[in-house]
């Protein structure tokens, strides 16, 4: 579709084309600004890049966070600029350089609470760099660039060109970074900017897979090991191809210790299958699916103990979930998506008196998938949940869910044949109404919508 609408273009004609590019440019200043581009020497698309960073860094604007979008893009445009006039490699990196440079004067003009701002600096802004530098021939004057950027990162944003410097930088020259970082830790006397530095060093430590440095850097930034160092010491030890070393790191995390505990896992689970330790490999995905039941930790479990015991797992599992008094959720949910749709319903039949309308996005989710089987009246307890849930709080901005829940009521009323031991249908509206009548704005906005 995209081609046969790209080749229309070609045959309006160039007259054509540069007309409505120019209709085009009166009424879009982006549009203005890719013109000019196009059309302009590469000398003068550098003039133009350098020009519009010392406006950048002069400017007494501010933009709040509705305009941040908008300025992202025009940010986005300056790096296009100077990626359409540079192609020595050299001035290439040394003005992406001074774009990470204006990171005070372009964070501080904006509210960049969306993130969107950052992205150019870590996505468009590196990908650009990483291009040039590649291309260059003096990799110790590209370490010189980056270290001295990265002297201060008052915004966490200069540390992007610290991480890819692997991308474009061999290791030797990696090395000498690391040395010239460790002289300036033993310089620094704030507490903060010797971690600043001792970050730097971590990164381009796993960068070359040197586990040792790593692990002996994150000792000397924190002392004490917390579980996330533990973690992050078993991981660069395994990206190393140190498996052994990697299992021990993660053997002193304490027992029952539960904060990263997919993390752990995670890695547990590479290092059982890189030593070829089956039992405890199936042992751990075992206990994975037994902790959190899903499509996806089933099918890990299974593409180690094999497919055939598929049903015989669920079965068991099934059994296990019904004995527990407690509604979970999501166990809820894995009953559905293996298609135990009888189950599913009596199970959360039996636990009605524990739906929770406060939590929302897993309670209409169980909701529409019953409702989808026609089990009618689970899905009304489960509506029912989620209304009284809102006119409790009286929070008038989500009535309209409300509203659109009541009237859900009313229509799966009508199939109803069974109510079981529930209050049918128009006692559950006269108790709400006896309840919350005086809520007018609720029930004006019902009536006129029924």
């Amino acid at each position: 579709m995209e081609s046969n609408r790209k080749q229309k273009l070609v045959d309006l004609g160039p007259d054509a084309l540069a007309d409505a590019l120019l209709s085009l440019a009166v009424h879009s200043d982006k549009a203005d600004d890719l013109i000019e581009r196009l059309i302009v020497t590469p000398k003068e698309n550098v003039h133009r890049f350098k020009q519009k960073l010392s406006s950048l860094k002069q400017s007494k604007r501010f933009i709040d966070w509705r305009g941040a979008h908008d300025f992202a893009r025009e940010l986005e445009m300056l790096l296009q600029d100077l990626k359409a006039g540079v192609d020595d490699a050299v001035t290439g990196v040394e003005l992406v350089a001074s774009f990470y440079e204006a990171d005070s004067a372009i964070f501080e003009m904006c509210d960049d609470s969306s993130g969107e701002i950052g992205d150019v600096f870590h996505y468009n802004a590196k990908e650009l760099f990483v291009d040039y530098a590649s291309r260059c021939d003096d990799k110790e004057k590209i370490a010189d660039i980056i270290l001295e950027i990265n002297k201060k990162d008052d915004y966490a944003i200069r540390n992007t060109l610290i991480d890819c410097a692997g991308e474009c930088l061999p290791k030797p020259v990696i090395r000498t970074m690391i040395a010239t970082l460790q002289k300036w830790v033993g310089k620094e006397k704030k507490e903060h900017d010797k971690r600043h530095h001792l970050r730097s060093i971590e990164s381009l430590a796993r960068q070359i897979k040197d586990a040792q440095l790593f692990e002996k850097t994150r000792i000397t930034s924190l002392g004490k090991l917390s579980t996330t160092a533990l973690i992050d010491i078993a991981q660069v030890c395994l990206e190393s191809g140190d498996v052994e070393t990697a299992h021990s790191w993660l053997k002193k995390i304490p027992d029952g210790e539960t904060y990263q505990a997919y993390e752990r896992d995670q890695l547990l689970e590479e290092i059982y299958q890189e030593q070829g330790d089956s039992e405890k490999l199936t042992e751990l995905l075992y206990q994975n699916f037994r902790s959190y039941h899903s499509i996806d930790t089933l099918q890990a479990l299974l593409d180690v103990i094999g497919h055939d015991k598929r049903d015989d797992v669920i079965n068991d599992e099934i059994r296990q979930i019904l004995k527990s008094d407690r509604l979970e959720e999501l166990d809820a949910e894995f009953l559905i998506a293996v298609g135990k749709i009888d189950e599913a319903e009596n199970y959360l039949l039996e636990r009605a008196d524990q739906f929770n309308g406060n939590h929302y996005d897993s309670l209409v989710s169980l909701a529409e998938a019953m409702e989808s089987e026609r089990r009618h009246l689970v899905t009304s307890l489960m509506y029912r949940s989620l209304l009284i849930s809102i006119l409790e709080r009286g929070y008038s901005k989500a009535y309209p869910h409300g509203i659109r829940y009541l009237k859900k009521l009313d229509e799966l009323a009508v199939s109803i044949t069974d109510w079981k031991e529930c209050n049918h249908h128009e006692a559950f509206k006269a108790q709400i109404i006896e309840a919350h009548g005086r809520k007018r704005s609720f029930w004006s906005k019902y009536e006129v919508k029924k």
